[in-house]
């Protein structure tokens, strides 16, 4: 299997997960574990613009971040996952395999940060969001929801 249909086969997997998780943030819950650290929604928020920016990159060449502030609030966050991930499966499907081999830079604030194969900044991303997820479990207690099973059945789904 190729790095490309490994990485796809994983998204196509772990994508329904990701969005049961953040559909278990309260709505109007601003819980965070510490000042320092960022509310549940915007790390929802973090999670679907990093899944934007990794296929909309992938397709141009060139990996853009740009920070958007979170909407304002959980079903809006949800709708815009719900509208995004229904067709990334199939925009990363349709990406060229030599796009996946060839150096795709990764640019913040007009200035390039890093250059990988894309394949490369595809798990990156990837796994940025995976961790995201996990933080985002730890918080769900704390703020009175449940922790959905993920690779097995949870304290909450037992």
């Amino acid at each position: 299997m190729d790095q490309k249909a490994l990485f796809l086969k994983l998204w196509e997997k772990e994508t329904p997960t990701t969005r049961k998780v953040l559909s278990r943030i309260p709505e109007g819950s601003d819980y965070r574990p510490d000042p320092k650290s960022r509310p549940a929604r915007d790390i929802a928020w973090l999670i679907v613009r990093e899944q934007q920016v990794l296929v909309d990159g992938l397709e141009r060449g060139r990996l853009e971040w740009e920070d958007r502030p979170a909407p304002a609030t959980m079903k809006e966050i949800l709708d815009v996952h719900d509208a995004v991930s229904s067709d990334l499966n199939a925009r990363l499907q349709a990406i060229e395999p030599a796009r996946w081999e060839r150096p795709v830079p990764f640019v913040f604030q007009g200035q390039e940060v890093m250059s990988a194969p894309g394949y490369e900044s595809a798990w990156g991303f990837f796994l940025d969001i995976i961790h995201h997820r996990g933080q985002i479990t730890t918080y769900l207690r704390a703020m009175g929801s449940t922790v959905p099973s993920i690779y097995g059945p949870s304290a909450d789904e037992s």
